[in-house]
């Protein structure tokens, strides 16, 4: 059901797991350093290019989370230049790796450099989108911060995710010619 709702990009459930997230940030300390007033928040693009008018879920997730006062704003300059397969319905040994996804990443120069930003995804699985996301966006930005934020982990394709469960705070790191996350 919350998988469901929010790869809907369900634009009443986005603010109230907006509104979640923020709670679980301020009151209970989680995510300490991906949130703040002067984080930009920058949403990871999908496995095809942006078409206009198209559905983007990481997009309206920023979007709520900046007006929760998780972020400074939203930049939308971290693009994707060719279409790579969706590892959502992708066999395990046919998705996409770290370097097919940052080689179909690009990103805008129009953003003066700042101190910190935080990759707003949907959901994490293996980490490679976000880890080539996140090498494209430190190439882009070498002195800022970079951090990554998914509303939804999992380990595999999963049915469907009843309820948020477990925040929790990892790293994904380049080892042995993929991506791994912890937890």
């Amino acid at each position: 059901m919350l998988r469901a709702r929010l790869k809907a990009g369900d634009i009443e459930w986005l603010p109230k797991y907006a509104w979640r997230v923020r709670e679980q940030a301020e009151d209970h300390n989680r995510f300490p350093g991906v949130f703040g007033k002067d984080v930009v928040l920058i949403p990871v693009p999908g496995s095809a290019p942006l078409v206009k008018g198209a559905l983007w879920v990481p997009d309206r997730l920023a979007t709520a989370l900046v007006a929760e006062g998780l972020g400074q704003f939203v930049w939308r300059g971290l693009q994707r230049t060719s279409a790579v397969r969706k590892s959502a319905t992708a066999p395990a040994g046919e998705r996409p790796t770290v370097q097919d996804h940052y080689e179909s990443f690009a990103v805008e120069s129009s953003l003066v450099p700042p101190a910190r930003i935080a990759l707003i995804d949907d959901v994490i699985t293996k980490g490679r989108t976000l880890l080539a996301a996140a090498t494209r966006i430190h190439e882009a930005f070498p002195t800022a911060e970079v951090r990554a934020f998914a509303l939804v982990r999992t380990m595999g394709l999963v049915p469907d995710v009843m309820q948020l469960l477990e925040p929790c705070m990892g790293e994904i790191r380049w080892t042995g010619g993929d991506a791994d996350r912890e937890p």
